[in-house]
């Protein structure tokens, strides 16, 4: 039989999530990534590949007056982010919408001043996929690759706009040669120790340009978080580049 929802939080229980009780469920790159984007009151934001809408949420919190769109290929997952943004009384600044990244964009979904994205980390050619078909989705490339799936968030900017995404660090290379090529080489980067992922921005640049920002080291050596990822995940402090 298959299981209802859990009820969970996030940022020391100012965010509360309902997500799949199998498969795949959110983890700490959501509350990161969220934390990275340079947004303000009044500004847009997209978030591409949301999930249950956890990025949107935890934004939502730490900058009131901005306001979110969630695109997300999965209508059972769509459902539960429009179900979390109510139990967040977050339903008048996020609306999630159901779309494949594979066809283009809707013509309305132009214009934000960031993009945010936590794209599946694994291509397809290389992946072994979970047999969980939702958590495949997830964590697998699909429909979109990597190269698509960066062109959709790209497009959607304004020009003066933010691209933030987390990603495996070694898919690194391959990201900035994407967005290179785009149009988008003014690209900052932090990492995040012990994790093997990275933090990345990036901006309309008619030269590239790249940046290295200081490490965000998660994990102190006794065990537990370090002073500053805790003020992040739990206290909803912003995550500077």
């Amino acid at each position: 039989m298959e299981m209802g929802p859990t009820e969970d939080t996030l940022l020391g229980g100012r965010v509360r999530l309902l997500q799949p009780s199998r498969g795949y469920r959110v983890a700490v790159d959501a509350v990161l990534l969220a934390a990275a984007v340079a947004a303000a009151p009044g500004d847009r934001v997209l978030d591409l590949g949301a999930g249950v809408g956890a990025v949107g949420l935890c934004l939502a919190v730490r900058v009131p007056g901005c306001t979110i769109v969630a695109v997300e290929l999965q209508p059972g997952l769509a459902a539960l982010a429009d179900r979390n943004a109510v139990l967040n009384a977050a339903e008048g600044r996020i609306r999630t919408v159901v779309h494949d990244l594979a066809r283009p964009l809707p013509a309305d979904l132009v214009n934000f001043d960031h993009v945010t994205t936590n794209p599946p980390y694994l291509a397809a050619a290389v992946a072994d996929p979970s047999p969980n078909p939702s958590k495949a989705l997830a964590t697998v490339e699909s429909s979109a690759d990597l190269a698509r799936w960066l062109a959709a968030a790209v497009g959607s900017l304004k020009p003066a706009g933010t691209l933030t995404m987390i990603h495996r660090s070694d898919r690194l290379e391959e990201i900035v040669r994407h967005l290179t090529r785009l149009g988008w080489g003014d690209v900052t980067t932090k990492h995040l120790p012990p994790a093997a992922r990275v933090l990345l921005r990036a901006r309309w640049a008619g030269v590239p340009a790249r940046r290295i920002s200081p490490p965000l080291v998660l994990h102190r050596p006794e065990g537990g978080y370090t002073e500053e990822a805790e003020a992040i995940l739990r206290h909803a402090a912003p995550l500077a580049f």
